[in-house]
């Protein structure tokens, strides 16, 4: 995820690192089996990742995220039902299709206009964690409930089994030699979706690989003010990355910074296909891991997020 204080060099060595397994392709399980219990839970050493991602379900009571979209969570989460006139939930065995009810609320909503765009409907991948926080794999955002995933694959013309959903690999919409999008795969229907999305007010950014925002510069035409929230990020071949604004009069939510002015598609996009990020130069000693966010890393209300009843 973007790390505002990074710079574009530095984001290209440190990307891969952070950004770790469980992508849009990878299958889920029919059958999930619980995580094993915790043997110190309440060790302040404790990754804040296996807290959260123990907990199954929601907190009751008003909905408010705490933090920021890397560091945070949320309480008041609902689940995006698995299935709606216009989308259907991909990997249910992650239980990452929670949000706040302004995503629930937005994802369906968008739901019903993708035909407009030639749509036939959202595949829905990783939304949130039942209270946010740091997920165990995939992601190093998606912790306010204010973040969701949707498939560069259209929705098929049937209800999808458990297994379907599981299993279905996403498209890959991205060239080998990732200068470009597939013209094989790519379609009208995906420039008018992302679009579309952009346009809608409670978003903020939209995440993207580098190709697809070339595609997307090159198919604007002449209405180009929403490609100033399209961003290139690392992987995003697969899916496209929504994340919607804090809800106005939450205070304890924090905005990131507005995108640059501008559509992105000169000098910026052309640094993203340089051989710095293509192919970044290995370092000669392998870099030290990170230590795993604790419990002390996020706001102080998450702590009751946690482990509210």
């Amino acid at each position: 995820m973007p790390l505002p204080r990074l710079t574009l060099p530095a984001l290209a060595l440190a990307l891969p690192a952070l950004m770790g397994p469980a992508a849009a392709q990878d299958r889920g399980s029919v059958n999930p089996k619980p995580l094993p219990p915790l043997a110190n839970p309440d060790d302040p050493s404790t990754p804040a990742k296996a807290l959260f991602g123990r907990v199954t379900g929601p907190t009751s009571g008003q909905a408010r995220s705490f933090g920021s979209y890397a560091k945070g969570c949320f309480a008041g989460g609902e689940a995006l039902p698995l299935d709606g006139a216009n989308w259907q939930v991909m990997r249910p065995s992650r239980n990452r299709m929670w949000g706040t009810p302004h995503l629930v609320d937005f994802i369906e909503r968008l739901a019903a206009r993708a035909p407009q765009a030639g749509w036939p409907g959202l595949l829905v991948g990783d939304m949130s964690q039942p209270r946010g926080g740091p997920m165990l794999t995939g992601h190093a955002s998606h912790q306010l409930g204010l973040d969701v995933d949707v498939w560069l694959t259209p929705m098929p013309d049937h209800r999808m089994s458990r297994a379907e959903r599981e299993e279905t690999s996403a498209t890959n919409v991205v060239r080998s030699d990732r200068l470009d999008i597939d013209p094989d795969v790519w379609t009208r229907q995906h420039t008018a979706l992302i679009r579309m999305t952009a346009k809608q007010p409670e978003v903020a950014r939209i995440f993207v690989n580098a190709a697809i925002k070339k595609a997307l510069c090159r198919e604007a035409g002449g209405d180009r003010g929403w490609l100033t929230k399209v961003r290139p990020m690392y992987g995003h071949n697969y899916h496209y990355h929504i994340r919607l604004a804090c809800p106005g009069g939450e205070a304890s939510c924090d905005d990131q910074a507005p995108p640059p002015p501008g559509d992105g598609c000169g000098a910026e996009l052309d640094y993203w296909f340089s051989p710095a990020v293509l192919n970044p130069p290995k370092p000669k000693t392998p870099p030290k891991p990170r230590p795993p966010m604790t419990l002390a890393g996020l706001p102080d209300a998450c702590r009751a997020v946690l482990h509210a009843r």
